[in-house]
């Protein structure tokens, strides 16, 4: 089946646990509850999902390329093993001082997504984040935004709320959890 549907994810603080010392290791990487059975229903309902991650820890050598690479090989392992399937991982492995495209809240990881998978109608297209900068690139991507409040996602919603520059995040969709997320689509095909 050809997929044309398709969701653009955030990996730390969406798929799993985040942390303040970086997701370092393989071991280090644990699924969030609800995540992995949300990968499954979504894949299950015909969604081909990307995933838009900064990596930051590797321009500070706090991991290597191959580490990496092991963590996504252990992330894909157990979302099999759930039932569901990533499609492709876009990662930004730029500091902050680096001045990349590709770091989010700047759109370069979209464009890197949209060049590779042609067939993707971004302003049909959900993009799933825990932080403002992922809402703010989904945002100039073009995508629909979606809040998730795990991770850093609950203090990003209050951050929203209070502060009246950011008004125009007020009409993002909010969900506890991917878990819940899923369901809302689920709920959405069954109608």
């Amino acid at each position: 089946m050809k997929l044309n549907r398709y969701l653009i994810l955030d990996r730390d603080g969406v798929i799993n646990l985040d942390s303040p010392d970086y997701i370092k290791s393989p071991e280090a990487f644990q699924p969030m509850a609800h995540s992995l059975s949300a990968i499954a229903l979504l894949t299950k309902l015909g969604y081909g999902i990307l995933i838009a991650t900064n990596q930051s820890g590797l321009a500070r050598g706090y991991y290597s390329h191959d580490i990496l690479e092991q963590i996504h090989e252990k992330m894909h392992a157990l979302i099999q093993a759930a039932g569901g399937k990533i499609l492709d991982v876009f990662f930004c492995p730029h500091g902050p001082a680096d001045l990349c495209l590709c770091r989010k809240p700047k759109i370069g990881l979209y464009h890197a997504i949209q060049q590779k998978y042609p067939e993707i109608i971004l302003p049909h297209t959900y993009s799933v984040g825990d932080s403002l900068r992922d809402l703010q690139a989904a945002e100039k991507a073009g995508c629909l935004p979606v809040l998730v409040k795990t991770g850093n996602g609950e203090k990003t919603h209050q951050t929203i709320q209070n502060d009246t520059a950011l008004s125009a995040f007020l009409s993002v969709p909010v969900f506890e959890h991917l878990g819940s997320f899923a369901e809302f689509l689920s709920s959405h095909e069954r109608k």
